[in-house]
């Protein structure tokens, strides 16, 4: 028997397989992390790709304004530490800055975003987006659908974005101008244009032809950025590489090297696949848990059993994308209802309920039995050792065994 050990809440749970029947460990390939990742965004703020430095577009007494990307705590409060300091350097005074935090519709949960009990986060002016705070000034998108931009952002003389770049099941990659639309945009035209992700060709790592992006950047591409900082990590969430400069182009070189590490080619398809999204930044509730599952999909072959292995310690999620779950079962029916009354909660629920309808999916999360088998067609466990004996006893034939212990940052292909 062999343990494999997968990402679960703040901790790891254990898998016990016999050596025979593992097929192989999906994960991100193992790069070089910088010694100092401090050091690798200063440099990066330097060396712009493409475009002017902070000392070339800050100068005293300039406004600036800063849309920052959810991420881990102590990545956010590194990166911000970081950029500060090259303002100050560049004449920038603390109280000139204000720190957006930028909406991000498929996330339900977060930390807090940055420690109040520093003296920098005091003097910043830090406030989450919210679409009230849009400006009456509407842009348009090649499609012809009218987007607002916060105020606060708009009304800045120096602009900036920070994210990081992750593979994600419907823009592809996070990052770019993703922290414009939906970032900081009015709810209408992010439902719009997210609306396009109800066909399969939006799909993880996947950015030609994907009508979401190319709605997006074309859209965003209208409003004036300064500056941009794309932030890469691995599996174990630490910087491994930085780019800035111009948005799209250094986003494009973040997706470049993003995907030398997250894209990892495989040989078979595995009878069984278990799949982590990658800890508590991802499994914090069933809803965000299950935006890894397209990552499973590319490599399950025919007897189509899949363990989601999550904590969810936050709970279900949204009430809509419960209610919607509950509510249908023939998608076509949903599919209606989403094309006259669109929402991302909905969008999900699709995603998940053709899910079920395609698959056999166990899950293994601390929620209650009673709350999570509301949802048909879903199977729970207790423990992973549990689900997997749930699948022998099911099954003369034992399979072979696929793991993927960072399901939200990787992006499996199996060779032709």
């Amino acid at each position: 028997m062999v343990e494999i050990w997968l990402p679960y809440g703040d901790s790891e749970v254990c898998v016990r397989i016999p050596a025979a029947s593992l097929l192989d460990v999906i994960k991100p390939k193992d790069v070089d992390v910088p010694p100092d990742p401090r050091e690798e965004i200063r440099s990066a703020l330097k060396n712009p790709v493409g475009d002017k430095s902070i000392e070339d577009i800050a100068k005293s007494e300039t406004k600036v304004s800063i849309v920052l990307k959810e991420s881990l705590l102590q990545i956010n409060q590194m990166i911000i530490h970081t950029l500060i300091d090259e303002l100050r350097s560049a004449g920038i005074r603390d109280e000139d800055v204000t720190l957006i935090i930028a909406h991000d519709p498929f996330r339900l949960s977060s930390e807090h975003i940055l420690s109040s009990d520093t003296g920098l986060f005091e003097r910043l002016r830090i406030i989450r987006h919210n679409y009230r705070d849009c400006e009456s000034v509407y842009f348009r998108s090649h499609s012809g659908i009218k987007f607002y931009l916060n105020r606060n952002f708009l009304e800045a003389d120096v602009k900036i974005l920070i994210g990081t770049v992750e593979p994600h099941p419907i823009l592809g990659y996070t990052g770019g101008w993703e922290l414009i639309i939906p970032g900081i945009a009015d709810t209408n035209s992010s439902n719009m244009i997210f609306k396009l992700g109800l066909d399969e060709i939006t799909r993880r790592g996947r950015l030609k032809d994907n009508p979401v992006y190319e709605e997006i950047s074309g859209a965003a591409e209208k409003v004036h950025v300064d500056l941009a900082l794309h932030i890469v990590m691995n599996g174990e969430f630490r910087v491994v590489k930085a780019f800035a400069g111009e948005v799209n182009k250094s986003f494009l070189e973040a997706v470049k090297f993003a995907d030398s590490i997250y894209r990892i080619p495989v040989e078979d398809r595995a009878d069984i696949v278990f799949i982590s999204p990658g800890g508590s930044y991802f499994d914090a509730t069933f809803q965000e848990s299950t935006l890894c599952l397209d990552t499973a999909l590319n490599v399950l072959g025919r007897k189509k059993d899949l363990v989601l292995v999550a904590e969810c310690s936050h709970g279900f999620g949204d009430k809509e994308f419960l209610e919607t779950i509950l509510k249908y079962s023939n998608l076509r029916l949903l599919r209606k209802d989403l094309e006259r009354s669109f929402s991302i909660q909905k969008l999900m629920a699709y995603r998940l309920i053709n899910v079920l309808q395609r698959i056999n999916l166990s899950i293994v999360t601390a929620m209650p039995n009673y709350y999570i088998s509301k949802i048909p067609n879903l199977k729970v466990a207790r423990t992973a050792n549990e689900a997997y004996r749930m699948l022998i006893e099911s099954s003369r034939d034992k399979g072979k065994i696929s793991l993927i212990p960072y399901g939200s940052l990787t992006i499996p292909s199996v060779k032709s």
